[in-house]
């Protein structure tokens, strides 16, 4: 199994401690995160190779800021949305990652033939690939704003991005801080929340969009009639009050969703001392 998971941890390094501290309890084994908020130099790489991972980072001074962490080989790594040209907003970062034979996606004796994805030569099973983003859509602000139109053209760049990356018939996840909740479940007052930053919709018609290129959402998939949230507001009691929206999501390529075994969200994560105001969003496969 290959335990996958995106956090918005809000400050890298102000949130260091609960970072680490759910690293070791959830040993995912490959962590896309958001909100770094801070430059590459200033991240704290020390600390996390500690723990046995690889990074790839791409960072920005005071905002956004988005990292994978694999414990797997990054054989390489594209930052900024290629479809996206001259932002200078650290919001997306995508690595190819290769899982090694002896840790395959799936039980496959090796006397078998190989699953799609899957090459051997000369009889031994090779490196099964990955391909990971991590993205990190704008808030948007007021519904019809500036910052609206820019969250508006990111989504339909990522949407792009996203169809051209199905075409190599890959392995590929998509995870991240979305900043859309796709349905009505997926936040605890529907009807007070409608047309407002996140559950507007304008807002999920971009989702569906991007959804119906043929991706498939791992924790909806896993848990069809559950509502469950991945973001509660510091702002009047959300967590106390479980007042929250599901907004962190990991969209499947259909040859990751073929394998998809379980999901969940690290709810007890927002509980802590000097939390993020986001729990950390899995799936494995």
């Amino acid at each position: 199994m290959v335990k996958i998971a995106t956090y918005n941890v809000n400050s890298v390094k102000a949130r260091l401690p609960n970072l680490l501290e759910w690293l070791k309890e959830s040993a995912p084994d490959i962590v896309c995160l958001q909100e770094l908020k801070c430059v590459e130099e200033a991240f704290p790489r020390m600390e996390i190779e500690d723990m046995g991972y690889n990074l790839a980072i791409y960072g920005q001074k005071t905002y956004n800021g988005v990292a994978i962490l694999s414990k797997y080989k990054i054989d390489e790594s594209i930052k900024g949305l290629p479809t996206l040209e001259g932002d200078e907003q650290a919001r997306y970062i995508e690595c190819v990652i290769s899982v090694p034979h002896n840790h395959p996606l799936r039980g496959t004796p090796l006397n078998s033939s190989p699953p799609a994805g899957e090459v051997r030569r000369g009889g031994a099973l090779q490196n099964e690939v990955l391909r990971i983003c991590s993205v990190y859509v704008p808030n948007g602000g007021e519904p019809n704003g500036e910052k609206w139109q820019y969250k508006m053209k990111f989504f339909d760049s990522l949407r792009e991005h996203i169809r051209e990356l199905l075409t190599y018939n890959e392995k590929l996840i998509i995870a991240g801080d979305y900043n859309v909740a796709p349905e009505n479940i997926d936040v605890f007052d529907p009807i007070s929340l409608r047309g407002t930053t996140c559950f507007h919709p304008d807002e999920q018609e971009k989702w569906r969009s991007i959804v119906n290129l043929g991706l498939t959402d791992a924790w909806r998939a896993c848990h069809p009639q559950t509502q469950s949230f991945s973001w509660w507001d510091y702002r009047s009691g959300g967590w106390q009050g479980n007042k929250g929206m599901r907004i962190d999501h990991l969209l499947l390529s259909p040859q990751a969703a073929d394998i998809v075994k379980d999901a969940g969200i690290d709810e007890n994560t927002r509980g802590r001392e000097k939390a993020s105001d986001h729990a950390p969003v899995w799936c494995s496969i």
